[in-house]
This record gives structure tokens, C-alpha cells and sequence, in this order.
């Protein structure tokens, strides 16, 4: 019994057969999606707004406004993740039948926690293209520098050449 190793491509391979002579032969790409879709059974949006814990259903731990301390505030919520770790181990060994209101405080705790690191996310994005564009400067004026060492040396070659050459 003889098997393929690879499936056969989908049949609409066929729609790009005469791409090389006539690129317009292609169908178009279909538009960007916008708005909302859904995906392996979860909704998704394409805008990039981080919507905000009361409206995920979930109740914030920190203090709003615009002059949020996000050091203060991860350094807190760390800390009462580790107190309910630890009364958690503690529920687990004196009631172990009460263990589920702790595991949600601790869920909720983490929600907190997941939701200011990723309000941080535009921050680490810009801070990380900076970092990227200095490499990039840094790199492009070593390169300058190397090319000038190098057109400076040539130019002394050339010099040592023709003064070798008038002596002669």
C-alpha cells in the first residue's frame, strides 16, 4: 500500500496557475477582518483596547486613576498572592472542604496582577523599539567610523605607492 507523504495541496492551488504571466489572474485577498470574530469558540475584537476588570466580571484589587504607582501596586498584589498562598496551605491542612473561596480570592488576585502587567504592554512595546533604533544608530555609526579607518588607510597606501613610485 503505497502513501503519500505529504497531502495533496487544496484544490485552489489552480486559481494561481497563470500568477507568473498575469499577476491580476489572482483573485483578490479578502478584506481585514474588524470588529469582533470568533476564533476556536472564543470571541475576539481587532481593536487593541485592554478592557478594563469590571468588565471582565472581575473585581480590581488596586486603585484607579491616572497616577497609578504600577511598582506600589505589583509589589501589593504579590504580597497578598503570598498571604493566600499560605492561608490556602493552611485551609488545606486544618478544613480542606473550604479550600474553593481561597482558590477564588487567589484567581482573582492573579486576574489583578495579569491586568496591570499587560496595561504596562504599550510602555515595554515602545521602550523595546528605542532600544532597537539606539542598536541600530549605535551599529550605523560604527560602520561610518570603520569605513573612514578604512578609507584613511587606503588613502595611505596610496600616498606610500606614489611616493614609492616618484623615488624610483
Amino acid at each position: 500500500m503505497a502513501t503519500a507523504t505529504y497531502p495533496p495541496p487544496p484544490p485552489y492551488y489552480r486559481l494561481y496557475k497563470d500568477y507568473l504571466q498575469d499577476p491580476k489572474s489572482a483573485p483578490e485577498p479578502p478584506p481585514p477582518i474588524e470588529g469582533t470574530y470568533v476564533c476556536f469558540g472564543g470571541s475576539y475584537t481587532t481593536s487593541d483596547i485592554l478592557p478594563s476588570l469590571e468588565e471582565q466580571g472581575v473585581r480590581q484589587l488596586y486603585s484607579k486613576g491616572p497616577n497609578l504607582d504600577f511598582k506600589k501596586e505589583l509589589r501589593s498584589l504579590n504580597g497578598d498572592l503570598q498571604l493566600h498562598i499560605l492561608e490556602l496551605a493552611d485551609i488545606l491542612i486544618e478544613r480542606p472542604s473550604q479550600y474553593a473561596r481561597r482558590v477564588e480570592e487567589m484567581s482573582t488576585v492573579f486576574k489583578n496582577l495579569h491586568h496591570l502587567l499587560n496595561s504596562l504592554r504599550p510602555h515595554q512595546a515602545r521602550a523595546t523599539l528605542i532600544h532597537i533604533l539606539e542598536i541600530q544608530i549605535q551599529r550605523r555609526k560604527q560602520a561610518v567610523e570603520d569605513i573612514k579607518r578604512r578609507r584613511d588607510e587606503a588613502r595611505r597606501l596610496l600616498n606610500e605607492s606614489l611616493a614609492t613610485l616618484d623615488g624610483h
